[in-house]
């Protein structure tokens, strides 16, 4: 195991793979506004994330998509909501930034601890 596969680098990388994950599938809705039959999919974060933390360490994740039900509906069959999708844009853009600043303390503590052992 090296210095830089400790549970909580696993768990932040994680996070920030399915936020990332999360915000290709948000992108994915809005560029498809105009597309007719076009369904809004999106993942539900917070079991994925679940699932990501029960899952042995360098296993890959596989975020189960669905069709967001519920929305309306225009005559062409599409259903994605740009007020929707820009709250969630946003939000998701949080959640990553947040994960990369604590990945970033993260970072600190290791280094930290690397200079004060190599000092003595």
């Amino acid at each position: 195991m090296s210095v830089l596969e400790t549970p909580e680098l696993t768990l932040l990388g994680n996070y920030l793979n399915l936020t990332a994950f999360r915000q290709q599938l948000v992108a994915s809705n809005l560029a498809n506004v105009d597309t007719p039959g076009y369904r809004t999919v999106d993942i539900n974060f917070r079991s994925e994330l679940a699932r990501a933390l029960a899952q042995p360490a360098g296993t890959a994740l596989n975020p189960q998509v669905y069709d967001v039900a519920g929305l309306a509906q225009r005559p062409d069959g599409n259903n994605v909501s740009v007020d929707r999708e820009s709250m969630l844009l946003g939000e998701t853009q949080l959640e990553y930034q947040t994960g990369v600043e604590l990945w970033r303390a993260e970072m600190s503590n290791l280094i930290a601890a690397v200079s004060e052992g190599s000092r003595t």
